[in-house]
């Protein structure tokens, strides 16, 4: 509800690099995205809390290009100002990149008609300290192709119980809607949109897809992985640095041109 009578409902897409928060999600006793967000909102808001909702809640690690969270405040200035107090306020790792006053019934994450997940792999046997916050190296040659071929057998809508648990016993059916793997000289990346992901399930898939790209497996073991609904049929979690939420999508942004990476959900904790 609105702290004053004046208060405006919100809606951030917010940037941040995760390597130095413990997740999203407020915590007791740990830094977090939603944690800083909140602390800079209060210093702009006669020092009274405010509560903010966020589209994903991103685990330990996991960056974002296109994360959404929404609050009231009373702010009687233009929105771009407020978007230049927060960003003075945030700490490096974390950046405003665009606001808009949303309707009352928004909801950033069941608002959501989709999110847009990338995982990024450096892929040379060499090693590259500068990106390696936000990608996995992996110094065997990946087999891209393969990779592309096994991840098509997940659009549509499966149940996905072998890569990820629900949240309080949810169900594990999902609805992919894009699914990709591409390579761009030593850089491989996979690209995911769904209306909601399970806990770590990207991770899990791409656990998976590195062991088909290694020539561990055929492309059609991913079939095999996905009718089993065992979480010990897939991969191992791959490690979080290398996945960023890259955007999520509302019923009116769907009127809009899509590009290729660009997404949106509902319900979801990926990590």
């Amino acid at each position: 509800m609105p702290i004053f009578g004046m208060s405006a409902h919100y809606k951030l897409t917010v940037e941040y690099d995760g390597t130095a928060f413990a997740g999203f999600q407020i915590q007791a006793n740990a830094r977090t995205v939603q944690g800083e967000l909140e602390a800079a909102l209060q210093r702009l808001n006669r020092n009274q809390s405010v509560r903010l909702r966020g589209a994903g809640r991103t685990d330990a690690g996991v960056h974002a290009i296109g994360q959404v969270v929404d609050f009231w405040l009373d702010w009687h200035d233009e929105d771009e100002r407020l978007v230049q107090a927060l960003n003075a306020i945030l700490p490096h790792d974390i950046a405003v990149r665009d606001i808009a006053r949303v309707p009352e019934s928004f909801h950033s994450r069941y608002s959501a008609r989709s999110r847009s997940y990338r995982y990024t792999i450096w892929n040379r046997a060499v090693r590259r300290p500068l990106v390696a916050r936000w990608s996995l190296h992996e110094p065997r040659r990946l087999d891209a192709e393969a990779m592309h071929t096994a991840v098509q057998m997940l659009l549509g809508t499966h149940d996905f119980a072998s890569f990820g648990r629900p949240t309080q016993g949810e169900s594990t059916v999902r609805h992919m809607m894009r699914a990709q793997v591409w390579r761009d000289g030593d850089w491989v990346y996979v690209d995911l949109e769904a209306n909601a992901f399970l806990y770590r399930m990207v991770r899990r898939i791409v656990g998976t897809l590195l062991i088909i790209g290694r020539g561990q497996a055929p492309p059609q073991w991913m079939q095999e992985v996905l009718t089993a609904r065992r979480p010990d049929a897939a991969g191992a979690t791959a490690p979080p640095h290398g996945l960023c939420l890259m955007a999520v999508r509302y019923e009116e942004d769907e009127t809009e041109e899509q590009g290729p990476l660009t997404s949106v959900g509902a319900q979801e904790s990926e990590s």
